[in-house]
């Protein structure tokens, strides 16, 4: 298939190659595999917790949502109100920051050309941890409760706006020079972050902290009302890209031969894992590997184009980080665990493997 892609792009043909029949069907199961899960996976969520509801009452309270006479409602007199108050805020917020996470994750490898990289590589999660440690320590209350989440957000895309600027010169960015700079600016902002910490207060280091590890406790359909917008924005860019990304796979030069303007397609891309990243961190904190864990997965399953890997990467990510919050909230009984500690765990050795993989493989792609 990647044969094809100078040929067609130099031929000015606007419709994408057609996927061979054996990695369409791939693709196909796959998305439907995920869906499936999608759903069984929310409506266990919905029923677990404090208050156990069965699968076929959650079942009958969105029916009922919806204005269809299907299954039974809740037999607990705060069963409905619990689901719709609190459990499908957090999983509906869960569902959106896990799709953010992995399609900026996709994007940031797509550009890079490298399966280690990751949204944090430009330094998008510690500019919005500073920003928020900024909030928490100042008692900055310019929106009310929203102003962490503001600021947060703000902070993730100046950071990573100003890694793109220093990192340019003569008018391109190299990846290397990306990757260096935003090493050092990440160092800066984690010496900012650090500084918060020992100005703060013991609650407020415990606000801080526990905004690092992350946490989707009291979501609310506002913040859900929040992000979804930004994240549906930075998927549908994503796609929009997603051809010029496979070409941009086969090296800058070949890009630049059938018209692809490089440096502006590595400042959207930027830009749109940026949207993502912040939208996402700033009001569920830093959920880390996710990003790098789960497009590495799916290109494992069904290859390196886009036009799959971005919808297949923010379906599977809204799976992962369902899943971990469910046991986030449910693993200890009157306990809500960090649910970036949980992403960790299991990322970090993931990531020690794909490292001895990649280096095996002379870093190819999977």
């Amino acid at each position: 298939m990647t044969a094809t892609l100078p040929a067609r792009a130099a031929s000015g043909s606007e419709q994408p190659p057609a996927l061979p029949r054996r990695h369409g069907a791939r693709a196909t199961a796959l998305f439907t595999v995920l869906g499936v899960t999608l759903v069984l996976l929310t409506l266990y969520a919905a029923g677990r917790g404090q208050l156990a509801i069965p699968a076929h009452e959650v079942w009958g309270s969105l029916m009922h949502r919806i204005g269809l006479d299907w299954g039974t409602m809740p037999t607990h007199p705060q069963g409905d109100n619990t689901l719709w108050q609190v459990r499908f805020p957090r999983i509906a917020l869960a569902v959106v920051v896990g799709a953010a996470l992995s399609t900026a994750g996709a994007l940031m490898q797509g550009i890079f050309g490298n399966p280690l990289a990751e949204p944090s590589v430009v330094g998008v999660s510690t500019g919005a941890a500073f920003a928020a440690a900024i909030v928490i320590v100042f008692q900055i209350q310019l929106i009310g409760t929203w102003t962490t989440a503001l600021f947060a957000f703000v902070g993730g895309l100046i950071t990573t706006l100003l890694v793109y600027a220093l990192s340019r010169a003569d008018g391109r960015t190299e990846v290397v020079t990306l990757v260096l700079t935003g090493i050092a600016v990440n160092a800066v902002c984690a010496s900012g972050l650090a500084l918060m910490i020992f100005l703060g207060d013991t609650q407020e280091r415990e606000q801080i902290v526990f905004w690092q590890l992350g946490s989707l406790n009291g979501s609310r359909w506002e913040y859900v009302g929040v992000v979804t917008p930004l994240v549906v924005v930075g998927l549908v860019g994503a796609m929009l890209m997603a051809r010029r990304l496979d070409v941009l796979a086969l090296g800058d030069r070949a890009a630049r031969h059938v018209g692809i303007d490089v440096e502006r397609l590595r400042l959207v891309a930027i830009v749109l894992v940026a949207l993502l990243t912040a939208a996402a961190v700033s009001f569920a904190g830093i959920i880390a590997f996710v990003g790098l864990v789960v497009p590495h997965l799916i290109r494992m399953l069904v290859g390196p184009g886009h036009r799959v890997l971005v919808p297949a990467s923010a379906l599977a990510g809204a799976v992962l980080l369902l899943g971990a919050d469910l046991i986030a909230r449910t693993a200890m009984t009157g306990a809500d665990l960090p649910i970036g500690m949980l992403t960790s765990l299991v990322g970090g050795p993931f990531f020690f493997w794909l490292l001895r993989r990649t280096r095996r493989t002379a870093g190819g792609w999977a």
